[in-house]
């Protein structure tokens, strides 16, 4: 038997362990086992001292007996080894009577010490901004936050191999960008000191991927962060994680197959069901999904046909006459998506396919050959949520133009949310940009969604706080 201490030599370099908790359920007992990680929980009982070692696949219980290791050594380290201390154990396996698979320790070291208390194990912490905010603590005390991010992690990589085995190509582009393109959001703004210019911070990777299919990559993928300088709730974030792909070749109706393939492999692989409870609603992802024309939807929810209004002072009107607040819509486009998120998007519980938006809505998108007046385009909507939205992609140079120089006389007009001109992703499509259609997949929803999160804070490892600041505790933060 040995012990060993950091003492004056401060914390360990390393300890080589060859096994971690989770492992230890198919050994046998008498097994020699080397483990490493934080003391959680450490009390002694007569001869014996008990502990909870947490590693990065669970918790194993290890033991110190005073007829193995003798009663000054126990006594020296039931009063030495505190919780939240990091120590490394080497000894056998057995089975306690309660059927518990312990380590029988003979020879500890300790390797780091902790300096502040931990927070309560029943208790947590008490403060729920306070566990986004240190969420090194809440992961430290709480199994079910853990095992969010790990299925998070399961989820990404599925998606991936999925993109990987259909021959898609993972590629980067630029966070930071000249113009503010892609999507209909305010952005951040940044300086650039090196270049003497301002920059945005992207809201959508969308127009630097098309130019990566110009250049006959053409299939492609990313999967980042994007920014947009807009409101919090429980389903918006102003920094999120975003998949984006675009396939040549393929029309809207090729990416609704194609990733409801997607989400269902997901499902099959990571939960080994296709039906997940969320706020106690069960979501069957294996049914049929529905799909639903939007302007239909609109005027059976409102009244007012969208195919019959099509300028913003009677839109403008017609809402007002709801009793919908409508001040904050700077444009047609706008008072249009305002009214179907607060009259239609949150009647669509179960998993459905909202299709055939207004031709306003979207400036990058392809206009139906059989209505020029509708998009070819659809979301995936869940829980009232936009899980996904994708279209056929306008690929005509000249179209491009004539729209993105809508969006900029909109801009000029008081609409911030607009889309920017770019002339180099004009000029790229003048080379030529083959018939496509990309897709977009919020990644933080979609975990949130099937692990049952109630707010989109739970499913991001530091979510952006208010007040946040180096430094501040509060004395309410822990329990």
């Amino acid at each position: 038997m040995s012990t060993q201490e950091s003492g004056a030599m401060g914390p360990r370099s390393g300890y080589r362990a060859d096994t971690v908790a989770a492992d230890v359920e198919a050994a046998p007992d008498g097994t020699a086992v080397r483990l490493a990680g934080r003391v959680v929980l450490w009390r002694r009982m007569g001869g014996l001292i008990f502990g909870h070692l947490q590693d990065r696949s669970g918790r194993l219980q290890i033991s110190l007996s005073r007829d193995d290791l003798g009663a000054e050594v126990v006594k020296e380290w039931s009063r030495a080894v505190k919780i939240g201390d990091f120590v490394g154990v080497a000894g056998s396996l057995y089975t306690t009577r309660r059927g518990e698979r312990t380590v029988a320790v003979s020879e500890l070291t300790v390797l780091n010490r902790t300096v502040r208390a931990l927070p309560d194990k029943w208790q947590g912490i008490s403060n729920v901004e306070a566990r986004y905010r240190r969420r090194y603590l809440d992961l430290l005390v709480n199994a079910d936050s853990r095992g969010r991010f790990q299925t998070r992690a399961k989820i990404i990589r599925r998606i991936r191999r999925f993109l990987d085995d259909n021959d898609f190509l993972e590629v980067e582009t630029p966070v930071l960008q000249e113009a503010a393109s892609g999507a209909a959001a305010r952005p951040f703004v940044t300086r650039h000191n090196a270049l003497g210019e301002d920059f945005y911070l992207r809201i959508s990777p969308e127009t630097y991927l098309k130019r990566v299919v110009v250049g006959s990559l053409d299939r492609v993928y990313e999967l980042g962060r994007n920014f947009r300088n807009e409101g919090m709730d429980s389903s918006h974030l102003q920094e999120f994680t975003m998949l984006e792909w675009y396939a040549a070749y393929w029309d809207y109706r090729d990416n609704m197959a194609f990733v409801r393939a997607l989400i269902l492999a997901v499902l099959d692989e990571v939960f080994g069901t296709r039906t997940v409870t969320y706020d106690g609603v069960k979501l069957d992802f294996g049914a049929d999904w529905p799909e639903l024309d939007y302007r239909t939807e609109v005027a059976r929810r409102t009244g007012i046909d969208l195919t019959v209004v099509r300028d913003l002072p009677t839109l403008r009107e017609r809402v007002a006459g709801l009793g919908l607040e409508v001040d904050g819509a700077a444009s047609y486009a706008g008072l249009v998506d305002l009214l179907y998120k607060k009259t239609v998007r949150p009647d669509l519980v179960q998993p459905c396919f909202l299709v055939h938006h207004p031709a306003e809505l979207v400036p990058l998108a392809r206009r139906s050959d059989s209505d020029p007046t509708r998009l070819d385009m659809f979301q995936v909507v869940v829980n009232g949520w936009e899980i996904v939205k994708a279209y056929s992609e306008l690929v005509d140079p000249a179209e491009q133009r004539e729209r993105l120089e809508e969006q900029t006389r909109l801009r000029e007009a008081g609409d911030d949310e607009t889309m920017m001109m770019e002339e180099d992703f004009i000029e790229a499509m003048e080379y030529g940009m083959p018939p496509m259609s990309g897709l977009g997949l919020g990644i933080d929803r979609f975990v949130a969604l099937l692990t049952d999160a109630p707010t989109l804070r739970e499913v991001v490892l530091f979510p952006t706080m208010r007040g946040a600041r180096k430094g501040q505790t509060s004395p309410d933060d822990h329990a």
